[in-house]
């Protein structure tokens, strides 16, 4: 092999490239990230990654140790996704720790029990078909009113009308609504 001043080999021009190197090492590759990573799913998934790497790089100079690189590439690869996992875990876990309560070291559920969400669906929908079965003015006052929550004036004005007839619709749905939910 040629050698500038004497000291670096070069590498044959006429050697395989990097995905060629890599098509022939996969195996061993997939070895290599699965005795670090403990899964052959994820050694996998990590050869896939690396090749799409690969794959997406510009034909370069001719590199001295195609195999040395790919390995150099995939450690990297694998650090990073390490590094990420662990983000997640430290992330995820200040997450609970903020969103739970513990009383005597035992956590206390914070969502309403199942039969109340149940029930609480079911009272919205029957309001839902009340409003539904409200005059359109008076419906439209409403929405925006107590649902989009614009004040009476911006919704007298989004409406056309008077603030004392947003009032009255307003009052009017109420009563109407109160009377068929009970």
């Amino acid at each position: 092999m040629p050698t500038v001043l004497g000291q670096i080999p070069l590498e044959d021009p006429s050697a395989p490239d990097l995905l060629t190197v890599y098509l022939e090492k996969r195996a061993n590759l997939v070895r290599f990230f699965a005795a670090r990573l403990g899964s052959t799913a994820l050694a996998e998934d990590l050869a896939q990654d690396l090749y799409l790497k690969v794959a997406a790089l510009e034909p370069a100079e001719p590199i001295a140790s195609p195999s040395a690189m790919l390995f150099r590439m995939g450690s990297n690869l694998m650090l990073d996704r390490l590094r990420k996992e662990r983000r997640t875990v430290v992330r995820d876990d200040a997450w609970i720790r903020v969103g739970r309560t513990s009383i005597g070291g035992e956590d206390v559920v914070d969502e309403p029990a199942a039969d109340e969400a149940l029930a609480a669906r079911q009272r919205l929908a029957q309001l839902i078909r009340a409003l539904e079965q409200l005059p359109p003015r008076m419906r439209r006052a409403f929405q925006l009113h107590k649902l989009d929550g614009l004040s009476q004036s911006d919704t007298a004005r989004a409406m056309g009308i008077s603030t004392s007839a947003v009032e009255k619709h307003i009052s009017g749905a109420l009563k109407a609504l109160l009377a068929r939910l009970g």
